[in-house]
Parts: C-alpha cells; sequence; structure tokens
C-alpha cells in the first residue's frame, strides 16, 4: 500500500507519521509522549518520521493523554513598573527560561500589580493551564502560597519563607542566596578599609532577603547605632530618599552599605548633590552585581554578588524534578538550595 502523505498545506497528523516509520498509532503515540517501552531502532524511525512530515503534536490531545501542560507559571510578586527597572527580575527570568527551555517547558509570566490580583491568579492555576509554580519576590504577608497549597499545585520558590507561618511548613522548596553571609563580608570590608560610622540602606522589611542582608549587618556590628538604619524599598529612589535621611540626622556616616545595587546607586546620587566624595568622604557597597547597574554606576559599584541567572535555573530544575515525581536528591539537589555570594570591588569602597 503506497504511503499516506499529508495533502499540501494541511497539518501532519500522528497516523501519518505512524504510517512513514511503519508501526502502529499507538506506538508512534508512546513515542511522541516519552512513554518507555519502545524498542530505540523502532523509536528512532518514528522521530526520524516527525523530522522529514514537521510533525507537531495536538498539545489539548496531549494534554489529555499525559495531564501535563508542559507550561510553567512564573509569578513575580511585584508591580510591572518595578519588575521592568530592576535587572534582578529580568536575570532570574533569563535563568529559568534557559533551563524551561532546555527541557521543552513553557513560561508563562503572571504578575501581581495588586492584591486584587490574586484572584485572577488562584482561578487560572487552579484551571489547569500550567503544570507547576515558580514564585519569587513574596512579602511576609502575600496569600499566594497559601492559595498554591490549596489547589495543590507544585511550587518553588525565589527566597527563603518568610510569609505567615511559611518557614514551619514542610516540604516547601526554595532557592535563595547565602543574603546574610554576603552582607557580613561587605560590613567586614568597609571596616577593614578604616570606615567606623558605617550606616545600612535597608530593603522593605517585610522580605527574608532583606531581614537577613540587615542581620548579617548587625552580626557585624552588634553595638551599632540604630540611627545609622535607614529602610528603603529597594529603588533608585528609595535609596535616594535613605541616604538623604541618614545624612540629615547626622552625624555623617562614613561609609554606606545598601542592600541592594539600585538603592546603593540612589545614595551615590544624593552624596554627589550633597557635595561628598566617593569613596575618600563616604564609601558605598551594594548588593547584586546586578550588570550594567553595578558597572555603570559613578564611580563603579563594589557589590556583593549573587548568582541571580543561577538561581532561576536552580528553581526551575527543583520543580522540573517535583514534576517527575523524583525524591529529593535526585540529579544531585537537595530540597531547597543556598548560593554562595562574593564580594566584587570596584571603585565605590
Amino acid at each position: 500500500m503506497p504511503e499516506q502523505l499529508p495533502a499540501p498545506g494541511s497539518r501532519p497528523t500522528l497516523e501519518a507519521v505512524a504510517a512513514r516509520a511503519g508501526v502502529s498509532r499507538a506506538t508512534a503515540s508512546r513515542v511522541v509522549n516519552g512513554a518507555e517501552g519502545v524498542r530505540t531502532h523502532v523509536a528512532d524511525k518514528v522521530r526520524e518520521a516527525i523530522r522529514d512530515l514537521g510533525y507537531v503534536p495536538n498539545q489539548a490531545a496531549r494534554t489529555l493523554v499525559t495531564r501535563r501542560t508542559g507550561a510553567v507559571a512564573v509569578i513575580i510578586a511585584e508591580p510591572e513598573v518595578r519588575i521592568f527597572s530592576d535587572p534582578f527580575f529580568s536575570r532570574q527570568i533569563r535563568g529559568i527560561s534557559k533551563e524551561l527551555t532546555a527541557h521543552d517547558t513553557q513560561l508563562v509570566l503572571l504578575l501581581v500589580e495588586d492584591r486584587g490580583d490574586y484572584d485572577r491568579i488562584e482561578r487560572y492555576l487552579a484551571g489547569g493551564h500550567v503544570d507547576g509554580a515558580l514564585a519569587f519576590s513574596l512579602h511576609t504577608d502575600d496569600p499566594l502560597p497559601s492559595i498554591t497549597r490549596r489547589i495543590g499545585m507544585p511550587t518553588v520558590y525565589g527566597g527563603r519563607p518568610g510569609w505567615t507561618a511559611g518557614s514551619g511548613e514542610d516540604g516547601v522548596e526554595y532557592v535563595d542566596a547565602d543574603n546574610r553571609g554576603g552582607a557580613r563580608e561587605a560590613v567586614r570590608y568597609l571596616l577593614d578599609q578604616g570606615r567606623r560610622r558605617i550606616a545600612h540602606i535597608a530593603g522593605p522589611l517585610d522580605q527574608t532577603s532583606a531581614t537577613d542582608r540587615l542581620d548579617g549587618y548587625r552580626d557585624v556590628l552588634p553595638d551599632g547605632d540604630p540611627a545609622l538604619i535607614a529602610e528603603g524599598d529597594f529603588t533608585t529612589a528609595g535609596g535616594a530618599r535613605a541616604m538623604a535621611e541618614l545624612l540629615d540626622r547626622g552625624p555623617r556616616p562614613d561609609a554606606v552599605f545598601a542592600a541592594n545595587d539600585l538603592m546603593a546607586t540612589g545614595a551615590l546620587k544624593v552624596l554627589r548633590e550633597r557635595g561628598l566624595a566617593v569613596p575618600r568622604d563616604v564609601a558605598v557597597v551594594g548588593f547584586d552585581d546586578a550588570e550594567p547597574v553595578a558597572e555603570a554606576a559613578d564611580p563603579p559599584l563594589t557589590t556583593v554578588r549573587q548568582d541571580i541567572e543561577g538561581m532561576g535555573r536552580l528553581m526551575a530544575r527543583l520543580l522540573l524534578r517535583a514534576l517527575a515525581a523524583e525524591p529529593q536528591g535526585a540529579h544531585g539537589l537537595p530540597g531547597s538550595v543556598i548560593t554562595p555570594t562574593a564580594l566584587v570591588r570596584r571603585a565605590s569602597a
């Protein structure tokens, strides 16, 4: 019987693939869906037929068979203006995207503009549109962990759990940097440079990354002056406001450790406006090493580097492992991961 080829302009079918490979439709389906039990040389013939015909599986039909969508939600608990102005988010999304793409999985980005968006996000997640979720930049009172737990959505978090009752939950998987250790290294470095009035511009204290960095600062300066601590919001404008507040309180600090690079650049701007030279009068250290912010700062910023893109990839790997129902420890990955940090010295300190 002559081989049945798809009509010009039509979409190749699974039946056409099976005919081309000389196998049954059931065998072709098992190869397409990644099932086991097909001999290697037979599977190779099916894959060759798929390439020759340009066959693309029908995702809706495939979902009915596998109960998987091949998509993952990435949920960022910040407004759009913050996400697209802070390079931290683009680098983390890039890492996530690279890992998901390598595993033929689609990324669906969900943003939280205000509290009302959580109803929409819960409906979307519960509707079976994605297989799992990656969430980061959560705040203490964030409802997302309760939502994902209630609907049974596999989830990996970016950042140490700090939401209400979150840190006591068993099985919560997350990826974070050594925020506390990196902060300690930054403050010790400033002390080694002879600085004695070291101020800290903290991030929003309803996020664990900010509280951990504040704790690291206090580890090194347990008897420090509380007036040398000002809270920012991880934005350039927030860093500028906090720096102005520190200078207006007096006496002037001779060094500043800011909890991220954007706030450090805001501090640099205010110091220039006040006629203070960096690092001669005031040394400045940031956190992130977020390109191009740190290198483009004036002067270039000494900062604590965290592997933001690598953290995104690790989050995706942990979730993919969970979706494959593999145990913790598979592929050498523990339940959660704390990645190392390193001080990068430039001209600001």
